[in-house]
Formats: C-alpha cells, sequence, structure tokens
C-alpha cells in the first residue's frame, strides 16, 4: 500500500489550505481513512477520521475549521483547513483509521506570520 500525501504549504494565520492523499495498492473502498498530524519529537495523533461510508468525525482543536472527505472512484481522502492558526503547524499523514499501513512522508503544514 502506498500513501501519497500533498497540498502543504505556508500561510499565514487565518487562511485555508487542502490537504490531498491517494491511496494504492489496497481495497480503498472498504477502509475507514484518517488523517494525522506529528510534531517534532511528538507522537503522531488523529485529526480527522471518515468512514468507508463517508461519515466524518474530527478531534482536538479542528472541529469547526477542517473537513474532511474522500472520493471513491480517484482513490483520494482530502482534508481542507480553513482557519489556520500557528499551533496547526505540523507535518500531516494520512493513514488508514483502524487497519493502518506503512507510513508514507506526509506534508508539511506552516502556520506563520
Amino acid at each position: 500500500v502506498q500513501l501519497q500525501a500533498s497540498g502543504g504549504g505556508t500561510v499565514q494565520p487565518g487562511g485555508s489550505l487542502r490537504l490531498s492523499c491517494v491511496v494504492s495498492g489496497t481495497s480503498f473502498r472498504t477502509h475507514d481513512m484518517a488523517w494525522y498530524r506529528q510534531g517534532p519529537g511528538e507522537q503522531r495523533v488523529l485529526v480527522a477520521v471518515i468512514s468507508f461510508g463517508g461519515t466524518a468525525e474530527y478531534f482536538g482543536t479542528v472541529k469547526g475549521r477542517f473537513s474532511i472527505s474522500r472520493n471513491n472512484d480517484k482513490r483520494t481522502v482530502d482534508l481542507q483547513m480553513n482557519g489556520l492558526r500557528p499551533d496547526d503547524t505540523d507535518v500531516y499523514y494520512c493513514n488508514g483509521a483502524r487497519q493502518q499501513f506503512t507510513w508514507g512522508q506526509g506534508t508539511l503544514v506552516t502556520v506563520s506570520s
């Protein structure tokens, strides 16, 4: 299984980014998928989950600002990030929510003025 995340970058506080993850090598439609974040020297933590049926769940401080979605035909899972704050700065990864695969490289999000 390969997980290719993209879309990160540097934005000012209050800005937006859209992360995208392409998943290959598994039956994508049957997996609950998730976005995670990890800071230097910290453990990876869950940001958002979307079930194989499209039900979304959010964790921590992202509720009301981030939106997770998926396209089963394109085998992608996206994370729309609005109202970004400096404490959102981290490397973001996608992976399965319940069955996890080998981690990809992630994509760096930096929020700074």
